[in-house]
């Protein structure tokens, strides 16, 4: 279970992910390795809807900051995931204040998507983000819900976890999800109780 109660999507890789970083902070270097490989996709594509094509240059800097701070870390795999998303986060606003320019419009890749092989009726409502149509609507978001759909579907996140990466109270993320995830499972013609969350509390429908 998340905090709060919620239950946890684990990722698929998060066993292997968090065995790889107890590993790298004991030294050893293919250890991280692996766990850069597992968690770059996802963080990459949550930066390109931060920063558009400036994301690798950022996610350099978070990867830079992360070695560095690798022994600080408790947690698990998920934890991890959450812990690098709080970083490149804050290195993402760091880059947008230098550049004075408000952050640019959502910029995303198809295997940037990729979803846990699993076969609840919330991942096989969001099967179809995978989409080129659904990245467009994705990029057509409220930003609070783009972003809430990014750290949750593409990172992985809990809610809990990806509200502690924006700094907002989980209810407010939980809310922000549904309501994007829902705007676009009617987009794409898929039920809207599909991409309700078991142990989630419903949101209201709202207006079309």
């Amino acid at each position: 279970m998340g905090q709060g109660g919620e239950p946890r999507r684990p990722q698929s890789r998060d066993g292997e992910l968090g065995e790889a970083v107890a590993r790298a902070q004991e030294g050893d270097e293919t250890a991280f390795a692996v766990a850069y490989r597992i968690v770059q996709p996802g963080l990459l594509g949550y930066l390109r809807g931060l920063v558009g094509e400036d994301a690798e240059d950022v996610a350099s800097d978070a990867w830079l900051e992360i070695a560095r701070d690798l022994g600080r870390f408790r947690g698990d795999g998920a934890g991890f995931r959450g812990w690098t998303a709080t970083i490149a986060r804050h290195r993402a606003l760091d880059h947008l204040r230098r550049q004075r320019v408000r952050p640019r419009a959502m910029r995303l890749e198809e295997d940037a998507l990729e979803l846990p092989d699993r076969h609840s009726t919330h991942d096989q409502a969001l099967e179809s983000l995978s989409t080129a149509r659904a990245l467009e609507l994705v990029r057509a978001l409220p930003r609070d819900q783009a972003e809430a759909v990014l750290l949750r579907v593409v990172v992985g996140l809990d809610g809990p976890a990806a509200a502690r990466v924006l700094g907002k109270r989980p209810g407010a993320v939980r809310t922000a999800s549904h309501r994007g995830l829902r705007r676009l499972a009617r987009r794409l013609g898929t039920p809207g109780e599909a991409v309700e969350r078991d142990g989630d509390p419903p949101t209201p429908d709202e207006p079309s």
